[in-house]
């Protein structure tokens, strides 16, 4: 018998999504993207229209990627998301720099700033439903983060992108998205800058809370402490970039680690499931599912879209980051595609 389907299960409470990375968005993934067709009503790209994919040198724009995502998002009806316009990392250096390799000024910056969020959302003004306006501008003890936006332009930055943005498309959601709301004073540092953009007349329509989580952690009593606090900003919440860490945690730097510099037995430490998960893991990872599923149902008034953070478990970054080589299954679906008990699991929530 064949398995139901996501998007209808969930239909009444959230949208539910999937982010697409290149290989599916051009092809080389078929069987990955009828899957996406199947089981899912809202996509996000991967990497495509972060800066340095879709605008790589000043006088070239790269759309087409994101020509392809968006036409397969509008063949299947889906509510389409764009990722990110205006964020610290993956934006190319001469961004923030005149011809000569000097730190552009502040209005030369709101300038290059304009123009490209004007050229990104005028090319899909009508045809992207929500866009990341700006994402992780927010530092763990509520600071803002210390990037070339924020040493050039000032704090007001973030207003300036969500102004650029309503300008280019008026009738688009525009979204904050962010990660580590664990940390109280990170928490506590988006709601104020929410609410200052709300105060100043600037519309948020989202927040975006990112998701990469882990088999025991965030204890669900902390998740919903946030959820709580954020809630009272009165705008939609959405879980971004869902997936759940089965490996062992290893401190995340700037610096991406291989494998294979590590010794044999610090190897299977970090790399315990090379050849797949036990049963047993299996089954903690479903219950983990089920335990977030049940939640964001409860709360469906609250959340309007669950997008996890890939479609199967071989694309997902954690097998990348912060360690390169290890094999890790955050997803509902495996390398091959087919559902996992974590699926099933995730579906015999809505029979309660």
């Amino acid at each position: 018998m064949e398995k139901p389907v996501l998007k209808e299960v969930f239909q009444n409470d959230f949208y539910i999504g999937a982010a697409l990375n290149i290989e599916q968005i051009s092809g080389k993934e078929p069987k990955a993207m009828e899957l996406v067709a199947r089981h899912f009503n809202s996509i996000t790209p991967e990497n495509i229209m972060k800066w340095e994919e879709i605008h790589p040198e000043p006088d070239r724009y790269n759309f087409e990627a994101s020509d392809q995502y968006v036409a397969f998002g509008e063949k299947h009806n889906m509510h389409i998301i764009a990722h990110a316009l205006v964020w610290f990392h993956q934006t190319p250096d001469w961004v923030f720099q005149d011809k000569s390799g000097n730190p552009l000024s502040r209005s030369a910056l709101l300038e290059r700033m304009k123009e490209h969020i004007y050229t990104v959302m005028g090319r899909y003004k009508g045809r992207i439903h929500g866009w990341d306006v700006v994402n992780e501008a927010i530092m763990k003890d509520g600071s803002f983060r210390k990037c070339k936006w924020f040493e050039i332009i000032g704090e007001d930055y973030v207003q300036k992108a969500f102004e650029f943005a309503r300008e280019a498309d008026p009738e688009a959601e525009l979204y904050y998205n962010e990660y580590d709301y664990e940390f109280s004073p990170k928490t506590e540092g988006v709601i104020r800058l929410i609410r200052k953009l709300q105060s100043n007349g600037v519309r948020v329509d989202g927040v975006g809370i990112q998701g990469h989580w882990f088999l025991d952690y965030p204890k669900m009593y902390l998740l919903d402490s946030y959820v709580r606090e954020l809630s009272k900003l009165d705008i939609k919440l959405m879980v971004t970039e869902l997936d759940i860490g089965i490996l062992p945690f290893y401190p995340v730097d700037s610096t991406i680690v291989p494998l294979s510099s590590f010794d044999e037995e610090t190897q299977k430490k970090y790399n315990p499931y090379p050849n797949g998960l036990p049963d047993t893991v299996e089954e903690n990872l479903a219950k983990r599912y089920v335990e977030l599923f049940n939640y964001f149902k409860e709360h469906r008034d609250i959340f309007g879209r669950i997008t996890f953070w890939a479609v199967h478990d071989g694309q997902s970054w954690r097998n990348y980051w912060p360690i390169t080589g290890r094999s890790d299954y955050p997803m509902l679906f495996d390398r091959y595609c087919q559902p996992k008990p974590a699926f099933d699991a995730v579906l015999k929530t809505m029979e309660k």
